[in-house]
């Protein structure tokens, strides 16, 4: 009986919520300033002590009244108001955004909240008070991105939130910066606010300083993250304020310890925030060489080792038995930001110059120490999410060691790595083999899976150690990569970002919008890139491609012709650099060289074509070639010496193209080329100009190379040379904006 009763007395008291919230949503609307500060205290009170659940259900009412009430000339009434807003907005069911978006668009919430907080710039209003705004306006923000552009366009609120960001308090200062981020979510906004940085950049470095509180540290590296958020935005920080951000990073990294349990909360937050923003080593730069100057691979080090042994960091190197003595899980982030490092890496760095070769070495052991064990447990039926997380973190950060520029750093990757696969190598080789040729040979290719995610990039990873790259050739790893490749092209694994990829770089970007920066490297095409890179791992290593051929054999749907075909379309046709470039690098051992483009393709329909073209170039033997002088000029200047050449601005419609095409048609040009300059390299050459790459055999690499190389084609004479591409690299292309300046060109009698 006391049950039905007290189901009974819910239902009862839930219509009377019901009947409160719809007596005060009248109440609200009415004009007695002295009722409306009472109404609003009750509906505050109610919003904030009744359950979520009741919320859900009868709260919509009191938006539109509260909304409306922001601009109340009564400080009580319009702050009560945003506090009840900002109670109920998080709690209401997505279904419901964009009804509540049209009431705030209706009741001008936006402006109303950006005039109170230019009341509390001029001194008129509390601290308490401008939090309670600040917070509403940073809620719409990030709920609504609609709301972004008429507030970041606001140069009065900037102007005011410049005066505000001085204020000594630290709340204040932590709502100004939340703020900020609100702004940055859009990627104009963040550039806004770039637009002249330097004091903003100079305010977020003050307030990441260790004297701060962590609250403030912790807002001010978020911030950072969000206007860091692309490569170029990155290099824009890093020309305001470098040495100084790193030095804030690495105070934050060095803080605490994520292993330690008597830590605070907001501490763990302060290292877990340094260590998001320290991914900026994804991008190069200057800041690279600050990291390595302020000791980040002791810091990063020291976040590994176990608590007993932090006090007395090793001073020797140590073998891995050692350190798996000594060493706790670390997390994710250790190992993305130490892949960024190696991966940027100079050539020649030799850490043993500044005795930073006990902690490298230490990073290197246990990067592959965690790659290895999360090789054999992703074959495991029960597997620990975070300890994928950190897994699929190491595995990466050792790929990128194997094949860092830096000499040092891959010698003792390649040298550590084979040591911690003894005695199981060669069958944790086999199992992911195994594995991979299960894959590629489902009709139903599924959802990609962790075990592939760690096998692909083994494979590429064994693929760089000599001693088990000649078991992988010997048991057709070409072949199986070649078929694991076309499996992932046919279901589009290529297009969308795998669940499985770092999230750690791309927490924000669900809430992000107007973001015009290019694709990371890598994108969401991570199975695809590393069969790449495993394949031209493997050919390049295995000796020209007529050395195999039987590689195409038994494959009846996929040709050597397809297959290149295939490598042209993801030039052509995807936005991944990363993928772009390791198809250009493989389409090298096919006689393709060069990077494939649909607009390489139209240009490329023009070379031969007598009728429009308006230059010849002549060979010491009479021969003659065709070509159009614009398509040199911007693809090739190298090749030909450009005079200025006065112009007629009168005589045309100030198309520096025009006035070009106008004056080719009163004469056409003769280049005579010396008797140095072959015809078939030239053709080859000029084929490269027009379409963006050329075909050749291997008879007419030398001359080719010396041809790029005198013309200045860096990014050919890489291809002819076979260079493995260099993570992070920009991907070449055609770009004739450049015929759009503003002079004209003519070229000159010149002997090549």
């Amino acid at each position: 009986m006391m049950y039905w009763d007290g189901i009974s007395c819910f239902f009862h008291f839930q219509d009377s919520v019901a009947d409160m919230i719809k007596a005060l949503e009248g109440i609200l609307q009415c004009n007695s300033e002295a009722v409306l500060i009472i109404a609003a205290k009750v509906a505050l009170k109610l919003v904030r002590d009744l359950p979520s659940s009741m919320l859900q259900s009868h709260v919509l009412h009191l938006i539109q009244p509260f909304s409306s009430l922001l601009s109340s000339h009564q400080v009580k009434v319009a702050s009560r108001c945003a506090n009840g807003l900002n109670h109920i907005l998080p709690y209401l069911s997505l279904k419901k955004d964009g009804v509540i978006w049209e009431i705030l668009k209706e009741t001008n919430a936006v402006i109303h909240v950006i005039n109170n907080i230019q009341k509390f710039s001029k001194g008129m209003e509390s601290i308490k008070y401008f939090q309670r705004m600040a917070s509403l306006l940073r809620r719409i923000l990030w709920q609504w991105p609609p709301s972004r552009y008429r507030v970041w366009n606001d140069a009065e609120l900037l102007r005011v939130l410049e005066v505000i960001r001085v204020n000594p308090d630290s709340s204040v200062k932590v709502a100004v910066l939340q703020l900020y981020s609100a702004l940055a979510l859009c990627g104009n906004g963040a550039e806004r606010l770039l637009e002249n940085g330097e004091n903003l950049i100079k305010m977020v470095v003050q307030c990441m300083d260790s004297t701060q509180p962590p609250s403030v540290r912790i807002e001010a590296f978020k911030l950072a993250r969000l206007l860091a958020m692309s490569g170029q935005r990155c290099s824009k920080m890093m020309r305001l304020c470098c040495e100084p951000i790193v030095q804030a990073i690495i105070c934050g990294l060095r803080g605490c310890s994520l292993s330690d349990r008597q830590i605070a909360k907001d501490q763990i937050s302060l290292l877990v925030e340094a260590g998001h923003l320290a991914l900026i080593t994804r991008w190069a730069g200057e800041h690279h060489i600050y990291f390595w100057k302020l000791g980040i691979d002791r810091v990063l080090s020291t976040l590994l080792l176990s608590k007993s042994h932090k006090a007395q960091p090793p001073q020797h190197s140590l073998s891995l038995k050692e350190l798996r003595a000594i060493t706790d899980e670390g997390p994710a982030f250790i190992w993305d930001i130490i892949g960024g490092l190696v991966t940027h890496c100079g050539e020649d760095f030799n850490p043993e110059m500044n005795g930073s070769d006990v902690f490298i070495g230490i990073l290197i052991g246990c990067a592959c120490l965690t790659f290895v064990d999360s090789v054999h447990q992703s074959s495991q039926i029960y597997q620990d999410a975070a300890n994928n997380i950190s897994g699929r973190s190491a595995s990466r950060a050792v790929l990128m060691m194997i094949y860092s520029p830096c000499k040092y750093i891959a010698s003792q990757a390649r040298s550590k790595l084979s040591e911690a696969l003894k005695p199981e190598g060669k069958r944790y080789l086999k199992s992911l083999m195994d594995y991979l040729c299960y894959v590629s040979s489902r009709d139903e290719f599924g959802r990609p899976d962790e075990r592939t995610f760690f096998s692909i990039v083994g494979l590429t990873c064994y693929s760089g150690l000599p001693q088990y790259r000649k078991y992988v050739l010997q048991s057709e790893g070409i072949k199986m990569l070649l078929a694991f490749i076309k499996q992932c092209l046919k279901n589009d694994f290529h297009l969308g970002r795998l669940s499985f990829a770092s999230n750690s770089q791309n927490m924000f970007s669900s809430w992000t919008c107007c973001q015009t920066c290019a694709e990371d490297w890598d994108g969401g095409g991570i199975l695809v890139l590393f069969g790449l890179w495993g394949l031209a791992e493997l050919i390049h290593n295995s000796g020209p491609m007529r050395n195999h051929p039987d590689l195409f054999c038994g494959q009846m749907e996929y040709t050597e012709a397809q297959f290149i075909n295939k490598l042209q379309e993801i030039c052509s046709d995807t936005s991944i650099p990363g993928l772009r470039w390791y198809a250009a690098y493989l389409l090298s051992y096919f006689g393709v060289y060069g990077f494939p483009s649909r607009l390489g393709k139209r240009i490329g329909n023009a070379f031969g074509e007598k009728e429009n073209a308006d230059m010849q170039l002549i060979l010491k033997n009479g021969e003659s070639l065709s070509i159009h002088g614009v398509v040199l000029m911007v693809q090739c200047p190298s090749l030909l010496q450009t005079v200025e050449l006065p112009l007629d601005k009168g005589s045309s419609d100030g198309s520096p193209v025009r006035q070009y095409t106008e004056l080719m048609k009163k004469f056409k040009k003769e280049v005579h080329l010396s008797s140095h300059v072959h015809y078939l390299p030239l053709v080859k050459l000029l084929e490269f100009v027009y379409l963006g790459y050329l075909q050749a055999g291997e008879d007419l690499l030398k001359s080719l190379k010396s041809f790029a190389k005198h013309c200045k084609l860096q990014p050919l004479l890489q291809m002819l040379h076979r260079n493995r591409p260099k993570w992070g690299m920009a991907f070449p292309g055609l770009d004739l904006a450049l015929a759009l300046n503003s002079d004209g060109h003519t070229f000159s009698y010149v002997s090549i």
